[in-house]
């Protein structure tokens, strides 16, 4: 079933909206695996790294804060994502400008010093948790802005009224 402008207008959630939230919640959780991963797994662990240079109590506070910080914007990128879900316009453009910051801020990384590991593997490795996260964000965003999410999203959702252009 497609759905059409006067659809999203009726407040059924068009499947590109929806495709977006699901893109959306796996940006979030390959965010939150690469974050495990580069702390705990991947040789020289990121621990490993921090216990050399601090000391093992210096080492867990840092990821502690690290942690907590990562719980922090996942949870304040979700309100977001569910309220872009439930047709806040707001919430569309704040997800939109934060994925273009952030889509800079890989590019920026990427340009300086990002891939100086020498290893093909390393690099892949890189490339990979630096830009999928990010393909995710922006797939999401190219959705959330299709003629028929932009239908959606005019539509106030409290009074069933549209939205003043």
């Amino acid at each position: 079933m497609t759905t059409t402008p006067e659809t999203a207008q009726r407040g059924a959630r068009p499947r590109v909206v929806e495709t977006a939230f699901l893109l959306l919640l796996a940006a979030i959780a390959v965010d939150t695996v690469v974050w495990t991963l580069d702390t705990f797994v991947v040789s020289p662990s990121g621990f490993d790294e921090m216990r050399d240079e601090m000391g093992e109590s210096g080492a867990i506070r840092q990821v502690a804060m690290s942690a907590g910080f990562l719980i922090l914007t996942s949870g304040l990128f979700l309100f977001f994502v569910f309220q872009m879900r439930q047709g806040r316009n707001w919430a569309r453009n704040t997800l939109a400008a934060v994925a273009a910051l952030v889509a800079f801020f890989v590019i920026n990384s990427m340009s300086t010093n990002k891939f100086d590991k020498g290893g093909t593997a390393d690099v892949i490795y890189d490339v990979f948790i630096s830009v999928s996260p990010v393909f995710l964000v922006a797939g999401a965003v190219l959705l959330m802005f299709l003629p028929t999410a932009n239908a959606y999203f005019s539509t106030t959702k409290h009074t069933g009224q549209q939205a003043v252009r």
